[in-house]
Order: C-alpha cells, then structure tokens, then sequence
C-alpha cells in the first residue's frame, strides 16, 4: 500500500512537471512569434507560414495569424485567406477576424465570395471582419443579396452598429415594416427616418414599431415626437406605442405632463404605472396627493 502511494505521489509529480515544461514551451514559442512582428518580413514570412501549417497549438497558430496580419509581405494576405477558406474551425474565423484587422481591400472584398455558402459562424466572422474595417458598402451588399430573413437581419445589425445610416434608407424598400431594420435605425441614432416612420399612418405595424424604437434612440427631439404622438393620437395602439417609447428613453418630464393633463382615470391610471416602472421621484408626490383625502 505503502508503495503505491509512493509510486501514485511520483506520477503526478512528474506529470505536473511535464505540464509545466509543456506550459514554458508553449510561452517561448509565442514569445518567438510575437517578436517576429517586428522582424523583416522577408525573413519572418516562411517562419510563420510554417507555424501555420505544422502541428503546433490552436493558441499558436492564432498568434501566428495576428503576426500575419500585421506583416508587410505580399504573401500574408493570401495566407490569410487561405487559413480562412480552408476547414478549420476556429482558426478559420480567426483568419477572417485578422482580415478584418489588416483592413486591405482587396482582401476584405475576397471575403464575399465565402459568404453566401458559409455556415452562419462564418458569416457572422465576415460580417465582423467588415465592421472592424468599417467596410459598409460590403455589408449593404450582403444585405441586398440575403436569401434568408436571418441573413438579412445579421447584415442589418452590422450597418446599424457602424452607423450606416445611407445604406440602410436605401434597404427601406426590401424591408417594408422589418422590426430588425427600425432597430437598426435607431441604434445609428437616425431620428429623422423614425420620425417620419412614426408619423405615417400608411402602415400602423410599422408606425407602431417606429414609436418604440425612438424610445432607443433617445434625445430630447426624440421625447417631443413622443408626447406629441401620444398626445395628438386617439388611437390606443398608438399611445401605447408612444408610452413605451418614453418609458426606454426614459422622459418622465413627459409622462408627468401628460398625467396631468389628462382628465381619464384609466389613462392617468397606465400614465402612473409608467412613471412607477420609470423610478421618477415625482411619482411620490402624485401618490401623495391622491391619498390625501383618506387620512
């Protein structure tokens, strides 16, 4: 028993050892790797090329990748693309990734022609890849091509983020009322389109939606759209639309105005909720005044 222990106690000493020997190899060649970036290219291309394709570490290999991208060789890019084109899972998105980084044209344009057949992985890399490049005429151009409603709703996302606010207008028309594409609107901070959205009662689904999303958007020309719509409105889909869109940007100024201005019981009763989920101080002095009387 006593000699098992032993022998028990032995191994995993010297598999710790092992691990940590495996631990300060992996650190050197990284630490090899990385100061290849600054090294002349000409040199430190066929080294890093051969990282890439031996059978090193997933860790290595995408250090080698970023080495890559910051390398000034004609080979690179094409090296790159290579990695990305070929089957290899996260390292293929970490190619489209330092693609992206790199910010060559040509390069980044290469990476349409992957798109359309890719898993949704990959095309989330690429689409990734041409936000860091800030790329949105590509990312349009996805969006036009998409086949799919998650395919155009992906590429969408992507333009709202980079603030693409041109390209999306023009998507108006193959979008009619999609609920990604007024988000998008929004997050790009295009109060402009919303308003008018939101003022066009041709299509109430989409009116509807509009209201909401200028609650995102925010801003106080925002919030006068807001109370004026709800305000100027008969409609309780409308209204309650517009309240929604106060209760994201958070105007409680004027969710208090139209509380006191309304002579409803129901609608100051919704009114008052609202400013409640607010968290507005001035809920306190309204529920104040109204028990007063039963003291």
């Amino acid at each position: 028993m006593k000699k098992t222990l032993i022998l028990m106690t032995v191994f995993m000493l010297s598999t710790s050892a092992a691990f940590a020997q495996a631990d300060d190899d992996e650190s050197l060649k990284i630490a090899a790797l990385e100061a290849l970036i600054s090294a002349p290219a000409d040199r430190a291309f066929p080294i890093v090329s051969r990282v890439l394709k031996g059978s090193g570490s997933t860790e290595l290999k995408s250090r080698a990748l970023f080495v890559l991208s910051q390398m000034d060789h004609p080979q690179s890019l094409q090296l790159l693309l290579e990695t990305a084109q070929a089957d290899q899972g996260g390292l293929s998105l970490e190619a489209i990734r330092m693609i992206g980084i790199n910010g060559d044209r040509e390069a980044i344009a290469q990476l349409g022609s992957l798109y359309t057949s890719a898993g949704p992985e990959m095309q989330r890399a690429i689409l990734d890849a041409y936000l860091i490049a800030n790329d949105t005429e590509a990312v349009y151009q996805l969006a036009l091509a998409a086949k799919t409603p998650e395919e155009f709703d992906q590429a969408v996302d992507i333009l709202g983020a980079m603030g693409a606010r041109e390209e999306l207008r023009k998507l108006r028309d193959k979008a009619g009322s999609s609920q990604r594409l007024i988000e998008a609107f929004a997050v790009s901070g295009d109060v402009e389109i919303l308003s008018e959205m939101a003022a066009d009662g041709s299509d109430q689904e989409r009116q509807l939606k509009a209201l909401r999303a200028l609650g995102i958007a925010g801003g106080n020309e925002v919030n006068d759209v807001l109370v004026q719509a709800y305000s100027s409105s008969d409609s309780p889909e409308i209204k309650r639309a517009a309240l929604d869109g106060l209760l994201v940007s958070g105007h409680d100024e004027g969710v208090l105005a139209l509380f006191q201005a309304s002579g409803d019981p129901e609608e100051k009763r919704q009114l008052l909720q609202t400013l409640m989920a607010m968290g507005s101080d001035a809920v306190w002095d309204i529920i104040d005044q109204t028990l007063d009387g039963d003291e």
